[in-house]
């Protein structure tokens, strides 16, 4: 999962940042609304969480031109504004859910799970391809029945290569998926990553193979009965 971050105290910034990465999810945080509609304009993000006290723009106004623009990734605001009616303001705006600040990173965490889902991306909570299964929510990944331990990253490898079953998946897709600014991800990281999930999935019956095809990616394959 990747998410989106627009909180103008550097603080709070670096702090978010790593409890977010702590659970395994991406994260870009930028400190303005014109950062953040450059970041939504050139990557694709899973949920934003919005500071509403930006220093350029309210983000009551970004959350308003981010629904008009029919653009439904969940939104959780963080805020100190904690009146009801700013709440209610926020809510009607287009906001999923509220948070007020100081929380706890526990609760920020649960509230993120909570809003994925109820997302979109929820309509499939269990992603499937032959006998592998990868939990959306929980990221568990299991077949036959055992799970299957697995870095956060490789997780997000897996979970790209059944997304596309049977399709190559580009290396330069890898990079961009696993990417955050300021922190790009090369061909040689992709290969070893790769390298280390077809290795941790060796020896368990999944019914699959990740084939590279020279040149271009990788593709996951459901092997002939």
């Amino acid at each position: 999962m990747r998410i989106l971050l627009i909180e103008d105290s550097l603080r709070l910034r670096d702090l978010l940042c790593e409890t977010v990465r702590s659970v395994g999810w991406k994260i870009d945080a930028f400190a303005t609304a014109q950062e953040g509609r450059l970041a939504i304009e050139g990557a694709n993000y899973d949920l934003l969480l919005l500071d509403l006290g930006l220093p350029d723009e309210d983000g009551i106004d970004v959350l308003k031109s981010l629904r008009s623009a029919k653009i439904q990734m969940p939104v959780l605001v963080l805020t100190a504004r904690s009146a009801i009616d700013e709440r209610i303001a926020g809510l009607d705006a287009g906001a999923d859910d509220y948070l007020a600040k100081p929380f706890h990173n526990g609760e920020l965490i649960a509230r993120i799970r909570a809003l994925m889902r109820r997302a979109p991306l929820a309509a499939m909570p269990t992603l499937e391809f032959a006998a592998l299964q990868l939990d959306i929510a929980s990221r568990r990944v299991t077949c036959a029945g055992g799970e299957i331990a697995l870095a956060p990253s490789e997780k997000d490898l897996l979970e790209l290569l059944m997304r596309n079953g049977g399709k190559v998946v580009s290396k330069a897709k890898f990079e961009h998926a696993f990417s955050e600014f300021g922190d790009e991800r090369s061909s040689n990281a992709v290969e070893l990553a790769i390298s280390r999930l077809r290795k941790k999935l060796e020896g368990h019956p999944t019914g699959s193979s990740i084939e590279t095809v020279r040149g271009v990616g990788y593709m996951m394959r459901e092997e002939s009965r």
